[in-house]
């Protein structure tokens, strides 16, 4: 196998396709981390997102309303999420993972109907670049990718500007640093957390709709293979910060798409060491950045407004 500049050009093209998923996920997991809430269950959010955008869409033959459906699911199990940990207290770490086995559940029993028909939906319309394609390397690495790689992009950049730019985003830093002292302000700690949490289900669900819609166009069990907890992973990685985690988010989606390439091209390496190496990487991301990092103060802490902390 030789690594010449076509290889590289789709090899690297295939990376970002793979990392959108990721990235659309992390920055509305983004602002459920920074107002100090700890989800595992967006794993279980993305895979009901996923079957929710392929049902749709074979119903309705529309990408946007397979989309849009996902969204709603993910809110749904958000808001669901939210009163657990919020109204309720509950240990954020079991209730995430009891979204997951909630999710795994449905749709191992949900699955098979769809799997049954053997039919394979629309996907996400694809971009040209008009004259710009003829950039060198630029130009290929970019032309035709699905419109979700923009949007993703865009929010990425949107996130950036929202979380140290304006008000909103002082306040979701804030509860997530001292929510005693942005009650006192007046401001409602319950609330902030919940629209953080809720901005993570809807982008955990967009990003299941995106990882079935982008290639696939139909719906696996278990297709996200615990793409939800890498993005966890490049959260705790890139500090939290828009821009980071996205530059991890393509450093996995490259590493997925190297080890896919391996096995087509028949490594001699077992193919279980090759699906291993996303995986891997994380591992060795987060133990190199042990740290690092500095967590928000109120991380993964319940909110009880009777007691007082300095």
């Amino acid at each position: 196998m030789g690594f010449d500049v076509p290889f590289i050009i789709d090899w690297l093209r295939a990376g970002i396709r793979l990392a959108i998923p990721l990235i659309t996920v992390s920055i509305g997991l983004l602002y459920t981390e920074r107002s100090g809430v700890l989800n595992l269950g967006v794993e279980g959010m993305m895979l009901v997102g996923s079957f929710s955008a392929v049902a749709v869409t074979a119903l309705t033959g529309s990408v946007i309303g397979g989309s849009i459906c996902a969204m709603m699911v993910g809110l749904l199990l958000a808001l669901a999420f939210a009163y657990l940990v919020i109204n309720r207290r509950a240990d954020q770490v079991v209730a995430g993972f009891g979204i997951n086995v909630l999710s795994l559940g449905l749709t191992n029993t949900l699955g098979p109907y769809l799997l049954a028909e053997r039919f394979r939906v629309s996907l996400f319309p694809t971009v040209g670049l008009g004259f710009l394609e003829r950039v060198p390397i630029l130009g290929p690495l970019l032309s035709d990718q699905p419109v979700v790689v923009w949007i993703a992009l865009a929010l990425v950049l949107a996130s950036s500007w929202v979380l140290y730019r304006t008000s909103w985003g002082l306040n979701i830093r804030a509860v997530g640093e001292h929510p005693h002292a942005v009650a006192v302000c007046g401001l409602s700690v319950y609330k902030w957390r919940y629209i953080g949490i809720l901005a993570g289900g809807a982008a955990a669900g967009l990003g299941g709709a995106v990882l079935a819609l982008s290639d696939l166009g139909y719906f696996v069990p278990n297709m996200t293979a615990g793409r939800g907890f890498i993005v966890l992973a490049a959260l705790a990685v890139g500090n939290w910060k828009p821009l980071p985690t996205a530059g991890i988010c393509l450093l996995f989606g490259a590493a997925d798409a190297l080890q896919l390439r391996f096995q087509t091209f028949g490594s001699v390496i077992p193919h279980q060491i090759l699906l291993m190496l996303p995986y891997v990487l994380t591992i060795a991301a987060l133990a190199g950045f042990v740290g690092r990092t500095r967590l928000p103060k109120a991380y993964a802490t319940p909110y009880d407004p009777e007691e007082f902390s300095a």
